[in-house]
């Protein structure tokens, strides 16, 4: 198959990673109602890893880490678990659309002021310019022009932050790992996290087989197509697109999320979350841009 070919078939595919994405945060606003937030992490990350080996074994990927990695994905695995929790907590006070919206287009910026805070990232003038406007984007978002000050400071939009920074953390050490297959790196963080998950939390062990299809669909759909398929996209998007190019697509998650919530959920679609996204969207792009 030619090169451009490939492109087009990965152009389609990412499309599709971003839409899972979008639509991880309307699974977790219903599986809110079946499960707690310590099944989530516990059956989600499960799910994944059983489903990401074969896929790795069909890549011909190796599984050698070394004891620095292991370590790091410790370490990112503790993030992953509290990110979890607070994306479910998030969701299940509040609305799905507004946490995919806030959380997506905020990791980059938070990502970016704790590199420049704690390991002195070189600061431009266009980097002043794009938190400023990330600024505007995130107070539109959470619709500070209108609000009193009480309707702003809520647990959800607390939740939702929190969701940013650790997500942001998360990034943060993925990017000290060295050596080691993005993927295989990611599926360590899956076991690692599973395995955690399991022997510190204390959730009912009730048979998750008695419940209904609606269940179902919105855990295969978080697990399987939102991390398993659409991590593994993403990775291999990268590698035959481009990084710039394959990071670019990200912008389409927080509108997956805002549409799918008011198509599944009623949630209304607010004209400040659709400006704010958008003012956020152009601050990540021009702190990304060189």
């Amino acid at each position: 198959m030619k090169t451009n070919e490939v492109n087009k078939i990965f152009y389609v595919l990412i499309v599709f990673a971003m839409l899972f994405w979008g639509a991880s945060w309307v699974n977790v606003k219903v599986l809110g109602e079946y499960i707690s937030y310590e099944e989530l992490v516990f059956y989600r990350y499960l799910i994944t890893t059983i489903t990401m080996f074969p896929v790795l074994i069909f890549m011909k990927t190796s599984f050698n880490i070394s004891f620095k990695n292991l370590g790091l994905s410790t370490f990112a695995s503790g993030f992953l678990i509290i990110y979890t929790i607070f994306f479910y907590l998030g969701t299940k006070h509040g609305t799905a659309g507004l946490g995919g919206a806030l959380v997506t287009t905020t990791i980059p910026i938070v990502t970016f002021i704790l590199l420049v805070a704690f390991f002195k990232k070189v600061v431009f003038k266009k980097d002043i310019f794009a938190l400023i406007v990330g600024a505007v984007g995130v107070l539109t978002i959470l619709n500070v022009w209108q609000l009193h000050m009480d309707d702003i400071l809520t647990s959800t939009n607390f939740y939702f932050l929190l969701c940013s920074l650790t997500w942001a953390m998360l990034t943060i050490v993925n990017t000290k790992s060295k050596d080691i297959n993005p993927l295989v790196f990611s599926f360590y963080i899956y076991v690692i996290s599973t395995v955690i998950s399991f022997f510190v939390s204390d959730f009912p062990t009730g048979n998750i087989l008695n419940l209904d299809y609606i269940f179902w669909i919105n855990i295969v759909v978080i697990s399987i197509l939102a991390t398993t398929f659409a991590t593994s996209i993403f990775f291999l998007a990268i590698k035959y697109i481009g990084t710039s190019q394959a990071s670019a697509f990200i912008f389409l998650v927080p509108f997956f999320a805002i549409t799918l919530s008011n198509i599944f959920l009623d949630e209304e679609i607010y004209i400040t979350t659709i400006l704010g996204t958008i003012l956020t969207i152009i601050a990540v792009y021009t702190l990304n841009k060189k």
